[in-house]
């Protein structure tokens, strides 16, 4: 289909930028070869590597561009723990469980949990990433955001090549250097992926995912998981629950947790598994977790307690646990920056210190709140919400 005018005249326009970052690119692999030269890297691998490599301004664009994670917690968890993952979920559990199984007994990570991970990361290898990992990841290095990070992982995916353990061509990913069916960083895979299968590489790319999914259970041991633990069990907490007692650095064993009246959803208490906290993410209104030490493991692999509630949730869900117990506070959600110094402003006003107007609701605000709640006979979660800000509006 020929161009419009005015699409031509815009290619035009941004032609001369490309150009000149191409330019500054080109410089900067130049001076960067020298370095990996340096470093032990051979000339004929940085040739192969760099042979076909560009500017990638999409991979620039999406890593600038990323979306503020304003989901719900439910919102989310809908997502990643839909039906259909679920249901693919199981059906890729059963065709690799006796690779999961042997993994398992080696590694001490249950089949479920490392099954979890590959769902989330790539969909059970259908979703690998198509991205050449050298491009990608010279690109953000030039780019200079986080350059010393992807310069790093950018030398350990040369030496990750000039090791053997990919083909060139292969050697593809997520616009952001993660690798293969559970996405391991370049360092991380020099660090903990292993040879599971025996072929003398360590192959996280191939169509077979037998090398990735032992090295996910490889990483989660050496973050010292625990056997036998289960990552958390969901509760029911008593109306007289402290919320300030809901945060993960508050550790008692469940036995204790039970004198206070925090059960099981079968109403009995929780068997001791090891020093837990209490999880709220939806406040008083949803679910309530009991997290264990194995929580704290799945969040090295990735630093988000969504993340880890995803894992942990389909994890359970392809073993074929059921939905959470509790219902979701669906009608409800977090407040806009404007909406959050309306209510620290309301707050400040009533003599409860709410901190700087700044929209921005931090520990000093969520203690104002919690203060507030509690002397109007609210639940006293602290967290901030279209709800709380529409009873403070009277």
């Amino acid at each position: 289909m020929p161009f419009s005018r005015r699409s031509l005249l815009a290619a035009l326009a941004v032609f001369p930028t490309f150009a000149h970052a191409q330019s500054g690119f080109d410089a900067w692999v130049s001076a960067f070869k020298s370095r990996a030269r340096s470093r032990g890297i051979r000339q004929d691998w940085l040739d192969v590597a760099f042979a076909n490599v560009r500017y990638n301004s999409d991979v620039v664009e999406r890593d600038r561009n990323q979306a503020e994670f304003n989901r719900q917690i439910w919102e989310y968890l809908d997502l990643v723990v839909s039906d259909s993952r679920v249901s693919n979920g199981r059906e890729a559990y059963r065709r690799q469980l006796n690779t999961l199984g042997r993994i398992e007994a080696t590694y001490g990570v249950p089949a479920n949990i490392v099954a979890a991970i590959w769902g989330m990361e790539s969909a059970y290898g259908t979703r690998r990433g198509d991205v050449p990992v050298i491009e990608a990841l010279a690109t953000l290095a030039y780019d200079g955001r986080r350059g010393r990070f992807f310069e790093t992982q950018l030398m350990a995916a040369l030496r990750i090549l000039q090791a053997g353990n990919v083909a060139p061509a292969q050697f593809t990913g997520s616009w952001a250097g993660a690798m293969g069916h559970t996405q391991f960083i370049p360092t991380s895979f020099e660090a903990y992926a292993v040879d599971f299968d025996g072929d003398g590489r360590r192959n996280v790319w191939s169509d077979d995912p037998t090398d990735a999914l032992a090295s996910t259970a490889s990483y989660l041991s050496r973050f010292n998981w625990r056997r036998g633990v289960p990552w958390a069990v969901e509760v029911l907490l008593p109306r007289t629950f402290d919320f300030s007692q809901s945060d993960r650095s508050v550790s008692r064993m469940p036995s204790e947790w039970a004198q206070q009246g925090v059960v099981g959803t079968n109403r009995q208490p929780v068997p001791d598994y090891g020093s837990a906290g209490i999880l709220t993410p939806a406040g008083a209104s949803g679910v309530a977790l009991m997290t264990f030490a194995n929580f704290r493991t799945i969040e090295r692999y990735n630093n988000s307690e969504a993340y880890v509630m995803g894992v942990g949730h389909l994890a359970d869900r392809i073993a074929g646990g059921g939905p959470f117990v509790a219902s979701w506070p669906r009608g409800d959600r977090s407040l806009t920056s404007a909406e959050a110094a309306d209510m620290q402003r309301r707050l400040n006003a009533m003599g409860y210190d709410a901190g700087p107007v700044d929209g921005k609701p931090g520990s000093q605000t969520r203690s104002a709140l919690r203060n507030w709640q509690r002397n109007v006979g609210l639940p006293a979660d602290g967290r901030p919400s279209l709800l709380m800000l529409r009873y403070l509006r009277g």
